[in-house]
């Protein structure tokens, strides 16, 4: 089993039910084993910002998959609970990123690991500190010290559901 961080955000349709909906897809995938979820988070849109806020989760996953396999499921996600890619950044029912597999670095034109830009993002490294804080970012630190590089990112942690 290896080691997978899949970040989650949804800022169309009901985003905290496009949320629950992705976690139970996330723990029915074959060879997988779900380990963890952090926080939900309110986080303001990055790039394109005429859009809702988005929610934003990191789960942790132990899979046997391999990553493209992984991620052709994490797209099959996304499709089925109605994601459009539209244009860079534009608004979503949902958006599955995959962060980190195990220590695996790849590079092709289809899939990118770890994720190139999660080490400048707090809507991921925050939910991500939770559960990794210490976990190191292949010549960008630890979890905990990027956030902290994070500053003037608008982020809140939401209350834990009742």
């Amino acid at each position: 089993m290896t080691q997978v961080f899949v970040a989650l955000g949804s800022n169309l349709a009901q985003p905290m039910a496009q949320i629950e909906a992705a976690y139970r897809a996330l723990k029915a995938l074959p060879q997988t084993d779900w380990v963890a979820s952090s926080s939900l988070y309110r986080t303001a849109p990055v790039g394109y910002a005429n859009q809702p806020d988005f929610i934003n989760a990191v789960v942790e996953l132990d899979t046997q998959l391999a990553p493209h396999a992984l991620l052709t499921a994490l797209q099959h996600i996304e499709y089925t609970q109605g994601r459009a890619r539209t244009f860079a950044n534009a608004p979503r029912t949902l958006d599955l990123d995959l962060l980190w597999y195990g220590n695996q670095t790849v590079q092709d034109p289809v899939l990118t690991l770890p994720h190139p830009r999660m080490h400048e993002r707090a809507f991921v490294l925050a939910p991500l500190a939770e559960l990794a804080p210490t976990l190191d970012l292949q010549g960008h630190g630890q979890v905990e010290a990027c956030l902290a590089r994070c500053v003037g990112q608008d982020i809140v942690r939401l209350p834990a559901a009742v």
